[in-house]
Order: C-alpha cells, then sequence, then structure tokens
C-alpha cells in the first residue's frame, strides 16, 4: 500500500540496511539478526503505519460528521430561541433570561476547511476589504452656476407662466 519511496514508513537508511541484508548477507546469520527477522520487523512497520493511515481518514470522517451534527444542532437552537422570544413577549423573567443566550451565527452552507479560512484571513489582514454597492456618482467638476447667473434667476426662469383664466379647462 505504501509507495517504496514516497509514503513509506521506513527511513531510506533502513531501506539501505534491508536492501544490503536482502542481498549480498542473505546468507549471513548473526544473533537474533539476519534477513528474514530484518524484513519481518519491517513488515510489521508497515502494517502499522497503515493502520494509523486508516484511523486518521477514520477520524477525519469522525470529525467532519461531529462538525455537521454540531452545525444542525445550532440551526435548530437558533430556530428555537427565534420561538422562544416571541412566545416569551409578555414575561418579563423569562424573556430576561432568554435575552442573556447569544448563540454564535451558523456557518455558511459552502464553509472550507479550517486552512482555507485561515489563509483567506491572513489574505484580508494584507488587503482592504473591497467595498460593497454602486459606486458614487460624479460630481460635476465646473461650479453649478458657471454662466453667471444666480439660482434666483434660474427659478424665476423655470417657473411656469401664469395661465389666463378664460384658458383654463373647465372644471368637471
Amino acid at each position: 500500500m505504501f509507495d517504496a519511496t514516497e509514503n513509506d514508513p521506513i527511513s531510506p537508511a533502513m531501506r539501505a540496511l534491508l536492501e544490503v541484508f536482502s542481498t549480498e548477507l542473505s546468507e549471513v546469520k548473526f544473533p537474533d539478526v539476519d534477513a528474514e527477522v530484518l524484513e519481518e520487523a519491517a513488515s510489521r512497520v508497515r502494517a502499522q503505519a497503515e493502520a494509523v493511515a486508516k484511523a486518521q481518514a477514520a477520524l477525519e470522517a469522525a470529525r467532519q460528521a461531529l462538525g455537521e451534527s454540531q452545525e444542525a444542532l445550532l440551526q435548530k437552537g437558533q430556530r428555537a430561541l427565534s420561538y422562544a422570544r416571541v412566545f416569551a413577549e409578555e414575561d418579563e423573567a423569562l424573556s430576561t433570561k432568554l435575552e442573556a443566550i447569544s448563540l454564535p451565527k451558523a456557518a455558511r452552507k459552502g464553509a472550507r476547511p479550517e486552512g482555507a479560512v485561515a489563509a483567506e484571513a491572513a489574505q484580508n489582514e494584507e488587503s482592504a476589504p473591497r467595498r460593497r454597492g454602486r459606486p458614487p456618482k460624479s460630481r460635476p467638476s465646473a461650479p453649478l452656476f458657471a454662466d453667471g447667473s444666480s439660482p434666483e434667476a434660474l427659478a424665476a426662469a423655470t417657473e411656469p407662466a401664469e395661465v389666463p383664466v378664460a384658458a383654463r379647462p373647465a372644471a368637471a
């Protein structure tokens, strides 16, 4: 299961020693140590490393399931707290107790792993947050009354002329 070079739990020096004992020293037997004993010990190390990898995968799956269960509980708790606050509007003592409870906000549905959140937080600290919404309208660079007219003259020019009573439509 383990790659002989990349994921092997046995160090390169120990692999070199195993190689020597399996080739040049394959017929040599020292007290308590020979090629067969070394290979058997190496097999146990690889088996234990594989067991650790499986246990880590199971632990990660269990942590994921725990996180999902905690998130579901938090969502139900927030809903229950909202209902309870409405229910307790006329009971001041219960309302005070409920106002003292502050649940954290629920994570978004597209939650990212902790490492991605930490990396994004570091990136956000470096750069200023983007402003939201529509950009402000540009202001005219020339003054409002650049042609020399005053606000009063402009208002008088835009007022409707009086319409004679005879020209007005008859009231129904």
